[in-house]
């Protein structure tokens, strides 16, 4: 007998190589085989994640996905094999991820406060867009029809998001939404310069509202929203500007989320007219949090199939728990989550 097939939106966060804890949780959700991904909103890595699997379904099916997945993230791996930002040989027999103690990282992490990509890299070289363009085929990506996607890039003169869609889709709109400004210089498209989706949508949730007739949204978080105490070093205060400011617009999307469906619930709208949106959360912040900042540019394959098993089995809790609620309601309190600041 078949297993009963749920549809749902799913949201990919950006977080660098911890993109690779998305991996996992899309391989084992393709691997279940219960919950088919309706559509797909990514910014930067979440951006990577979504044009890859779009390619693989359309070649091979989930199968085709987790395969295009697992060869995507590999590439990765290897094109950052001779890069000098690596971790210590102490770092490595101490099991630490993080690259804070290595020269490389402290090196480019102070070149790239002093001088900007435009000084630093002229000719801008990014191996990650090789990576991108030998890995997907964009020409059968823009053909998926299989799900929707949706990539999101802060347009650099306005402060606006962009969400570029699956018919339009190209490298240069998926490195867009991946272009960190302190490290890479800014990418053109039509003659406007875009850096990274997470100033404004990491991810951006209101396409589903209007281009998709699914209500259930899995948002798939790697970036911690809550830490306690105050940073006390430079780079952990850096580091955590960086987390709030990349959770800013979810946060925003999501407080709208939950006044919308409230004021349904008390009768005060009309669930005609409006989207009652059910919300689900995939998250490991307890293994994720710990990891730090600098751990993000750590494309070790060892780091990264770590990250992707930690996301498999995050995944598979969570369909354990939170499956049978699909399409009848939210399994994330968003009035709780809002309460403290909440209206």
């Amino acid at each position: 007998m078949s297993k009963p097939v749920k549809r749902a939106n799913f949201a990919l966060q950006g977080g660098g190589a911890h993109g690779a804890f998305t991996w996992g949780v899309l391989d084992k959700i393709y691997e279940d085989g219960r919950l088919q991904i309706n559509a797909m909103s990514g910014t930067s890595a979440g951006a990577m994640n979504a044009v890859v699997s779009a390619d693989g379904l359309m070649r091979n099916g989930t199968e085709g996905a987790r395969e295009a997945l697992e060869s995507f993230w590999k590439n990765v791996s290897d094109a950052g094999m001779a890069s000098p930002v690596k971790r210590l040989p102490l770092d490595i027999f101490m099991g630490n991820w993080s690259l804070e103690n290595s020269p490389g990282y402290q090196m480019m992490d102070g070149l790239t406060r002093m001088f900007s990509p435009y000084q630093l890299n002229p000719l801008n070289i990014n191996p990650l867009r090789e990576v991108l363009e030998e890995t997907v085929d964009f020409e059968r990506v823009r053909s998926c029809d299989i799900m929707n996607l949706f990539i999101s890039a802060t347009n650099v003169e306005t402060g606006k998001v962009k969400v570029f869609d699956r018919q339009e889709l190209t490298a240069d709109m998926v490195m867009a939404s991946a272009c960190l400004p302190l490290v890479y210089q800014a990418v053109e498209i039509d003659g406007i310069p875009y850096w990274d989706g997470g100033y404004m949508g990491n991810p951006s949730l209101f396409p589903f509202h209007s281009q998709t007739e699914c209500a259930d949204v899995v948002v798939i978080q790697i970036n911690p929203i809550e830490r306690k105490g105050a940073p006390m070093t430079a780079h952990d205060i850096l580091n955590r500007i960086n987390e709030i400011s990349f959770n800013g617009s979810l946060l925003k999307e999501l407080r709208s989320i939950e006044f919308v469906s409230r004021l349904i619930r008390e009768g005060k709208l009309s669930n005609k007219e409006y989207c009652d949106t059910r919300i689900h959360l995939v998250e490991n912040q307890e293994a994720l949090m710990p990891l730090g900042g600098s751990s993000k540019m750590n494309v070790e394959w060892e780091f990264l199939c770590h990250l992707r098993d930690l996301g498999r089995e995050t995944a598979s809790n969570w369909l354990k728990q939170n499956l049978s609620h699909i399409g009848k309601k939210s399994t994330i309190d968003l009035r709780e989550m809002f309460q403290s600041t909440g209206p």
